[in-house]
């Protein structure tokens, strides 16, 4: 489990860590942690319906929460939950592009016991750095 939730950080809110040896493996991480928060299971989320979503943005951290954010919106506005399964960032002419495979279903409550629903992502506390061998990043959800 490459994340960890901060039960210190935040008082009203959720907040984790995520990492990973490459900015994509971090993201990956934190699309995990976020479905660990929205549902109690995140096994249970069979990846039975597949997207790509593409996002980009001049900064690393907020292409990461570009990217959270994307995800919020698909649980709100297409009642998925989805799975990060690959993700792929390129950098041109000073923009960061994401690529990011994503698998899920439709939230179906006799299967999906959720949570918290989460509102958004924060950029509260929001950061993305290189640490030695890892890329480490934080981020607050607004519940």
């Amino acid at each position: 489990m490459p994340y960890r939730f901060l039960e210190d950080m935040a008082t009203a809110d959720v907040a984790f860590e995520a990492w990973g040896e490459s900015r994509e493996e971090l993201f990956i991480a934190a699309a995990d942690a976020l479905l660990a928060t929205m549902t109690e299971a995140p096994e249970s989320v069979e990846r039975r319906e597949e997207l790509v979503v593409r996002l980009e943005h001049e900064e690393a951290d907020l292409l990461l929460w570009s990217f959270l954010q994307e995800l919020v919106y698909l649980k709100d506005a297409k009642r998925l939950l989805l799975h990060g399964e690959r993700a792929r960032i390129s950098e041109a002419g000073g923009e960061l592009s994401l690529e990011a495979l994503l698998k899920g279903e439709r939230i179906d409550p006799e299967r999906h016991r959720l949570l918290v629903d989460v509102k958004a992502a924060t950029l509260h506390h929001l950061t993305l750095s290189r640490e030695g061998e890892l890329w480490r990043g934080t981020v607050v959800l607004d519940v």
